[in-house]
């Protein structure tokens, strides 16, 4: 029987499920079955496009791109969280449990290593009072002037969603962030009828309840495809070094020609760009701060 090609649409441990066309298939990854040169707890992530026969898959069709974060059991591991996104979108929300820019800027420098165009979209905007519009303001200018579209938007107001199905429209999208942003309240909001689980905010902690609990891609009615990912508090980064990060900041890479040292990380070098343009207020204090996080190889929680 001759291997039928497909795209991995859900990972749940060993079960891979693959679409096929209309069909929509169960398969297992053969025990021999490793990707070259990644070390990763799964060898098989959403998006990809896959060769199986016989219910395994027997090859895996070359990447555009993936998009990963540490494993949480194995530290020197990472996992996969998809591959072949056309865009990521970190969701991201000012209250309970508010996302902190650490978490964006961690989010953002990642899509930029793997060459990803991402986004923001902040969710329960039906919930701001004038504080919180003000901050959201704050951020959405910040993020625009360096490059990054960002998207107010609530679930419970389906004109605030117009913009962003446009965006969404025709393409393979990855949702991210933490549990309890309102990612799934925007996917059922998004995809009438799919009634996804939701579950309400823990009191005592003040953070979200896991309710993905593995990555799946789920089609839109209006063409293209959104990747689930499941919440996740922390979002590392690997495989950087201090030389790599400002290439994943673009406002401090751009300025990076006009430091006096072509291999300046931006600390405390004569003649720095970033540091005299930080001074001028023309560089975002937090954005710098978070960057020296990463720098320092600071794992950023909420």
């Amino acid at each position: 029987m001759k291997a039928q090609q497909g795209i991995v649409i859900k990972t749940t441990g060993s079960i891979i499920t693959v679409m096929s066309g209309k069909d929509v298939l169960q398969c297992r990854v053969k025990g021999n079955f490793r990707i070259k040169d990644i070390d990763a707890t799964n060898p098989v992530a959403v998006g990809d496009e896959v060769e199986f026969e016989n219910g395994f898959i027997v090859r895996l069709l070359p990447r555009r791109n993936y998009i990963i974060r540490k494993s949480k059991k194995l530290s020197k591991q990472v996992q996969i969280l998809a591959a072949n996104i056309d865009h990521a979108y970190l969701i991201a929300t000012p209250v309970l449990p508010r996302t902190s820019t650490g978490f964006i800027d961690r989010f953002l420098a990642t899509a930029e290593a793997y060459s990803i165009p991402a986004s923001i979209v902040f969710t329960k905007s039906d919930l701001y009072d004038d504080e919180l519009n003000h901050y959201v303001n704050e951020l959405t200018q910040l993020y625009n002037k360096i490059g990054y579209p960002t998207y107010l938007v609530s679930s419970l107001n389906e004109n605030s969603l117009h913009t962003l199905k446009t965006k969404l429209a025709g393409k393979v999208n990855l949702f991210s962030g933490h549990s309890g942003v309102g990612k799934t309240s925007l996917i059922n909001a998004l995809v009438p009828g799919l009634n996804l689980r939701t579950a309400p905010i823990s009191e005592q902690h003040l953070t979200g309840k896991h309710t993905t609990t593995f990555a799946e891609m789920t089609e839109l009615p209006f063409g293209g495809f959104i990747i689930d990912t499941p919440g996740i508090r922390e979002f590392g980064i690997v495989d950087f070094n201090q030389q790599e990060v400002t290439h994943y900041f673009p406002e401090f890479f751009k300025l990076l020609p006009q430091c006096r040292f072509n291999n300046c990380i931006h600390v405390n070098e004569e003649g720095c760009a970033v540091l005299e343009a930080l001074e001028r207020g023309e560089v975002s204090p937090s954005r710098y701060h978070n960057y020296l996080s990463i720098l320092n190889n600071e794992d950023i929680y909420r």
